[in-house]
């Protein structure tokens, strides 16, 4: 195999790569990247067994063909070369001879064969905007459980519908909802438990294009395909019966306090800075046109705070996790806040809102954290 391809290319492409190369070498094949050029397109494709990428970018092709190196060294090393092309030759011993300008070097490499084969995508079942498919992971992304025995857990629920998407994450203590009606192309109601590993790295591909763009999904019954473009990354989906959540979204949360996002991000902020390290937790109190948040700690301190708020509902007392809240209020856009509440032992639920036409908050985001006891 003979090609040679710009450097910004190749850079660009290996990069994207990085987060799906196995790191741990137990099988080494797996901390290659599998190379092969033909019809004047370069391909590269990595994988751990759990997820795979395969991108492409064009190059001068001499001789079709196909090898592996490592993928870590590889991208190392290009970096550091000058802006120009590069001209990549694969040896009978698997080597690979790189000539750019006056340097020239040579990275052992394996057989192509010993590569894991991906499977094929099948045919796709919708399609979705890559800024949409950006927030929806950005906004349940971070209440998925970081307990590996949780399996069912370390992922989010996507549900694709002909008339719209919905995903959902949580880990016991939390829940993150995001419903989005739109028309996706879709023939068909489809439902996945996406890994978060796998969550990461479609955020990166979409962050490589247009958010109006539109990635194509598709699946069978143990993998998930996303194409962006000229990239295509796979997953395989988690097994297990994902919670009921619609049990834990709140039905009878009557009395709403709203607040400027600013101002209860900021009170929960500094009063954090005096919760238990492990818990975190923090009291918050809703009183008519004001909600006081206020913790305190024997080694460290004790902290209170107030914001002005529309609340006229009775004086409510409850224990929250800070950075439960805090994680909301960073992945929301809106100025302001809304906070429902039934009583001091159930559940709280956080929405963004803006001011709309019809005066209703919006049900597309939804947020429900459990209470603490203090």
């Amino acid at each position: 195999m003979e090609f040679t391809i710009a450097k910004s290319d190749l850079v660009r492409e290996l990069s994207l790569s990085q987060g799906v190369v196995e790191k741990k070498t137990t099988i080494p094949i797996l901390s290659n990247v599998l190379i092969e050029a033909d019809n004047d397109r370069v391909t590269l494709t990595a994988t751990d067994l759990e997820l795979g990428i395969r991108c492409s970018c064009p190059a001068r092709v001499k001789k079709s063909g196909a090898g592996t190196i490592p993928a870590r060294r590889l991208l190392d090393y290009v970096r550091l070369l000058p802006d120009a092309d590069i001209a990549f030759k694969f040896l009978e011993n698997h080597w690979a001879s790189i000539t750019c300008g006056r340097s020239k070097t040579r990275i052992a490499g394996m057989s192509r064969e010993s590569f894991p084969e991906l499977p094929e995508m099948p045919e796709q079942i919708g399609e979705i905007p890559y800024g949409l498919l950006s927030a929806l992971i950005s906004r349940t992304g971070f209440a998925i459980s970081m307990e590996e025995s949780r399996f069912t857990l370390n992922g989010a629920l996507l549900l694709l519908k002909p008339e719209g998407v919905t995903m959902v994450s949580t880990d016991g203590h939390r829940l993150a909802y995001v419903d989005q009606p739109f028309q996706n192309g879709a023939n068909r109601s489809f439902r996945a438990l996406v890994p978060r590993k796998a969550m990461n790295e479609v955020l990166k591909l979409a962050a490589e294009g247009d958010p109006e763009q539109k990635a194509i999904l598709a699946g069978d019954d143990n993998h998930l395909f996303f194409k962006f473009g000229d990239r295509l990354l796979i997953t395989r989906k988690l097994t297990g019966n994902f919670p009921d959540y619609e049990r834990v979204l709140p039905r009878e949360n009557q009395h709403i306090a709203l607040m400027v996002k600013t101002e209860i991000r900021s009170a929960i902020e500094r009063v954090a800075q005096f919760a238990d390290e492990r818990s975190r937790a923090i009291r918050v109190r809703f009183e008519p046109g004001e909600v006081k948040v206020f913790s305190s700690s024997v080694e460290t301190g004790e902290s209170e705070e107030s914001v002005p708020t529309e609340y006229q509902g009775p004086n409510l007392e409850i224990g929250f996790n800070a950075q439960y809240l805090l994680d909301f209020m960073r992945a929301i856009t809106q100025d302001q806040v809304a906070f429902s509440l039934k009583d001091e032992k159930s559940a709280g639920e956080l929405q963004p809102y803006s001011v709309p036409t019809d005066g209703a908050i919006t049900q597309s985001y939804r947020y429900v954290v459990m209470p603490m006891r203090i």
